[in-house]
């Protein structure tokens, strides 16, 4: 009776020691936050997706990543401040809003400069495209690298844009930063910064006349249904930057930084290549369920604009290096 009552005391003892070790081994496991504000459908989110697949699996679930889809966590400018601060682990952010932080990641939006994903894709080799993620470090961001999410086109609600006359006057949605409104504003279109979540209803309630967009977010956030004329321009290029906040990537071990290291230049690569083959699936669909046309001399077309971007952004040293790279890039091939 003494023993068993002794084997029966050692595994009430060992019950605690036991929860504690899970309890201890719960701990170990990490949870990054990922934020984005593209809708899930979006390349961008399955991009983010993909990472977060890669990373559980070669972790065997130790270290996770949960993604925030749709500006959740607040629009780009408070995602941004969120990762300097800790708050925030992982973001796919639009050069755009990077450019904020890094003024040089204008030169990306230099008009006209890529006619193709294809294109600008190629453009994230070159010294200056690298010079300008590296500039980051010194804001308390790591950035990793590049991905994109289509060339800029023109969505409008009433007719198709054959020349600047037609978006003359009009309110025209874009993203809120300096390029893309002095490129707009030069064209006397009255540029309105709306958030993506609020561009369907804007549409739709004719607060907004039609929207400077990507082919993905068009399709994937259904604005084909509240605006019927697409005109193909190919205006701009719109790449997105992966950034982690070196507080928490100062938190992870070398294993841990490794393994997102990895997944992520898997993550971004497959992104890029994905987009690639959705231009041409997207435009297909497009075509099936409104007017699309293209602008052929879209170039000639929006010359006040492209002088006045020029104008404003050109005398920046890095930007004249990312255009001038980028060109004799494209032209060797």
């Amino acid at each position: 009776m003494t023993n068993i009552l002794n084997t029966a005391t050692r595994y009430l003892c060992a019950i605690p020691l036991g929860l504690a070790l899970i309890a201890s081994t719960q701990v170990e496991a990490k949870e990054l936050r990922l934020g984005l504000i593209t809708p899930p459908q979006h390349i961008l989110n399955q991009t983010a997706q993909r990472l977060a697949d890669t990373v559980a699996e070669r972790s065997n679930g130790d270290l996770t990543i949960t993604i925030f889809p749709s500006g959740q966590l607040g629009d780009e400018s408070a995602m941004f401040t969120q990762m300097e601060t800790g708050l925030l682990d992982i973001g796919l952010m639009t050069a755009a809003a990077t450019s904020q932080r890094e003024p040089a990641f204008v030169g990306w939006f230099t008009p006209f400069l890529f006619s193709s994903v294809e294109e600008a894709a190629k453009a994230t080799e070159t010294d200056a495209a690298q010079q300008m993620l590296q500039n980051l470090e010194s804001k308390g961001l790591h950035a990793f690298g590049y991905t994109f999410a289509g060339m800029r086109h023109i969505l409008m609600r009433e007719s198709a844009v054959n020349s600047t006359e037609d978006v003359s006057g009009k309110n025209i949605r874009i993203i809120p930063f300096a390029a893309m409104n002095t490129w707009w504003r030069a064209v006397e279109a009255r540029p309105t910064p709306t958030s993506l979540p609020d561009v369907y209803q804007g549409l739709q309630n004719g607060m907004l006349d039609g929207v400077d967009i990507d082919l993905d977010a068009l399709v994937g956030s259904g604005f084909y249904e509240v605006a019927e004329h697409l005109t193909l321009t190919s205006h701009m290029a719109f790449p997105e930057v992966a950034i982690m906040g070196q507080a928490s990537r100062a938190s992870l071990s070398d294993a841990e930084r490794q393994l997102i290291d990895t997944a992520m230049a898997e993550a971004l690569a497959w992104g890029t290549e994905t987009e690639i083959a959705a231009e041409a699936s997207n435009r297909t669909l497009l075509e099936d369920r409104i007017n699309v046309y293209t602008l052929e001399s879209a170039e000639d077309a929006f010359s006040t604009a492209n002088q006045a971007f020029a104008e404003r952004f050109g005398d920046h040293p890095l930007i004249q290096a990312f255009q001038q790279q980028s060109t004799e890039l494209l032209n060797a091939e």
